[in-house]
C-alpha cells in the first residue's frame, strides 16, 4: 500500500484499488465537481466507492479517486511519481522546461492539488539534434558524466558544454545527450537512430520494415556483433513508392503526433485513414511516409460516451484554433475531440457547428 498525505499533511491509512489514489473530502466538494477536476466521470468514482452516499459527502470523508496518471508518456516526454514537496513550479525549474509546457503534456491535472504518488509527465530536454562533432547517447543505468567522459575519451568539461542545462548529478535512464565525438558523422539519405539497450541491426531493420541487407549497406564500417548504446546509425527510405494520388506524401517527424499532422493539413481523422489503408495511424513513426488525401466531410453519428455540441461565440477566441478552445474546455485534449468527430478537420470547427464532445455526466 502506498503512503498518501491529505492537503494539510496528515498521514491517510486507506488503501485504494490500483489506479485510484484517496481523496479527502472538504467543503463545497460534489462527484461532479471531483469528476471534472480529475478528468473522470462520476460513475468512475462511484464504482471504487461502493457503499458512499453522493448525496451526503461529509467533509474530511476520504475516497478513492480513479488516477488518469498517463500509461505511456508521449514522445519527448518521461514520467514522473510526485513526491512531497513537489509542485508544478519547481518541477519546471528542476527539469529546466516550464509550467506551461508541463501543463500542456497533462491535460486535466490540477497543478494546486498534487498528490503524492500521482504519475505525470514531464518535457524532455533532448536535444532534437546534437551540434556537428557529437553524438547522441542514451543514459543507461549506472552511467555518470565522468564515466562516460573516460569511456569515449573526452573530458567531463566538454560534455556538460554540449548538454547546456542537464544536471550531471541527476542523469535518468533513458535521457538522451550529446557525447563530443571527433569521427565525422556519417552521411544518410534518411534518418538517423540512437542505438538503445536491447537492439540488435535485424530488430532494427525489422521495426522500420526494410531489409537487413539493406540496413547493414547504408552503415558500412558498423559491426552488427557488436552495437553500442548511444550508436548512431543511417535508417535509409523505403524503396517502395507511397501511392497518393491527388494528394500530398508526408514523411512523419520525430515530433509528430496524430493531432499535429490533423492540424497541419486541416483534415479529419477519416482522411487520413482513407488515404492509408493498412496503416496504423495511431502508431506512426519517424521517417514513415504518409498520404495527407483533401479533405472531405462525411456524416457521423456521435458515438457512446459522447453528446451533441453546437459551437457557439464563446468558442471562437481570435486566432486560436476552436478545436483547441473546445479541448480545454471539455477538460480533454485535441486527439481526442479529433477521435470522436473523425469526420471534420480542425476548419470544420466554426460558429454553429454541431459535433460531439464527451459527455461529462
Amino acid at each position: 500500500m502506498r503512503e498518501y498525505y491529505g492537503r494539510n499533511g496528515e498521514h491517510i491509512n486507506v488503501r485504494c484499488p490500483m489506479g485510484s489514489f484517496p481523496y479527502v473530502i472538504k467543503s463545497g466538494d460534489t462527484l461532479y465537481n471531483l469528476a471534472r477536476t480529475y478528468n473522470t466521470t462520476v460513475d468512475a468514482i462511484l464504482k471504487v466507492n461502493p457503499g458512499i452516499n453522493p448525496n451526503n459527502l461529509q467533509i474530511g470523508q476520504v475516497i478513492c479517486i480513479p488516477d488518469e496518471s498517463p500509461s505511456k508518456c508521449p514522445m519527448g516526454t518521461f514520467k514522473y511519481t510526485i513526491k512531497s514537496g513537489d509542485t508544478i513550479y519547481k518541477l519546471a525549474r528542476e527539469y529546466n522546461t516550464t509550467v506551461k509546457e508541463i501543463l500542456k503534456v497533462n491535460p486535466g491535472i490540477n497543478p494546486d492539488n498534487l498528490q503524492i504518488g500521482q504519475v505525470i509527465c514531464i518535457p524532455d530536454e533532448e536535444p532534437s539534434k546534437c551540434p556537428m562533432g557529437t553524438f547522441k547517447y542514451t543514459i543507461k543505468r549506472g552511467d555518470t558524466i565522468y564515466k562516460l567522459a573516460r569511456e569515449y575519451d573526452t573530458t567531463v568539461d566538454a560534455i556538460l558544454k554540449v548538454n547546456p542545462g542537464i544536471n550531471p548529478d541527476n542523469l535518468r535512464i533513458g535521457q538522451v545527450i550529446c557525447i563530443p565525438n571527433e569521427e565525422p558523422e556519417p552521411s544518410c539519405d534518411g534518418i538517423y537512430y540512437v542505438v538503445r539497450p536491447g537492439d540488435t541491426l535485424y530488430s532494427i531493420a525489422h521495426r522500420y520494415g526494410i531489409s537487413l541487407a539493406k540496413l547493414m549497406a547504408a552503415n558500412p564500417g558498423v559491426d552488427p556483433n557488436n552495437l553500442m548504446v548511444g550508436q548512431l546509425i543511417c535508417i535509409p527510405d523505403k524503396d517502395e513508392p507511397v501511392i497518393c494520388p491527388g494528394g500530398t506524401v508526408h514523411t512523419v517527424r520525430q515530433r509528430d503526433t496524430l493531432a499535429t499532422i490533423l492540424l497541419r493539413y486541416n483534415i479529419s481523422l477519416m482522411d487520413l485513414m482513407a488515404g492509408n489503408e493498412g496503416i496504423d495511424v495511431y502508431n506512426l513513426k519517424p521517417g514513415q511516409k504518409i498520404c495527407i488525401l483533401p479533405h472531405e466531410e462525411r456524416g457521423c453519428p456521435c458515438p457512446m460516451g459522447t453528446e451533441s455540441y453546437t459551437i457557439g461565440v464563446e468558442d471562437i477566441k481570435g486566432d486560436k484554433p476552436v478545436v483547441m478552445v473546445l479541448a480545454e474546455k471539455f477538460d480533454t485534449n485535441v486527439t481526442t475531440i479529433m477521435m470522436i468527430n473523425s469526420n471534420l478537420s480542425p476548419g470544420d470547427f466554426i460558429l454553429g457547428k454541431h459535433i460531439c464532445v464527451p459527455n461529462m455526466n
